[in-house]
């Protein structure tokens, strides 16, 4: 089976951005935000040096938003992986291996020295899909595994 294309979203790529956004937003079945919202995102988030989408088939069925933050720590930047969907309908073609290939290049050639993702516990897809790249939860530093903790404002 052929690789399939990734390619780094330009701001004429904004609908197809939106598009994804929302079809991930009702796929986990989120009430908010709207599509208004998320289109206003989407045009933000493409003008941010800092973010980065990444769009797989033509037309786009799968997406990737990359975030990139300086790490004391490292002296380099960080990559998270914020977002990887990919359509239902679009599902076992390989748009995801491909797009979570295509952020370790990108983090890469940014000079990154770590990425990340979250994802939840019970997505046994996404753990595959993520371990089969060498991601684990837990931490490489001494003193106990490192956790996510959040806070809604």
């Amino acid at each position: 089976m052929p690789v399939p294309e990734v390619r780094l979203a330009q701001p004429e790529d904004t609908e197809a951005v939106a598009r994804l956004l929302a079809e991930f937003h009702d796929w986990i079945g989120r009430p908010v935000p709207d599509e208004q919202s998320l289109h206003a995102s989407a045009v933000r988030l493409l003008g941010d040096p800092d973010t980065e989408f990444l769009l797989a088939g033509h037309p786009a069925d799968g997406l990737c938003q990359l975030r990139y933050r300086h790490s004391v720590w490292t002296g380099s930047d960080d990559c998270c992986i914020e977002d990887v969907f990919v359509c239902e309908r679009a599902r076992g073609g390989g748009l995801g291996r491909a797009l979570v290939a295509a952020a370790i290049e990108r983090a890469r050639a940014r000079g990154c020295a770590r990425i990340e993702v979250d994802t939840n516990e019970t997505n046994g897809p996404a753990l595959a899909l993520y371990g089969s790249f060498g991601f684990e939860s837990g931490s490489a530093e001494p003193g106990g595994q490192e956790l996510q903790l959040r806070v809604a404002l």
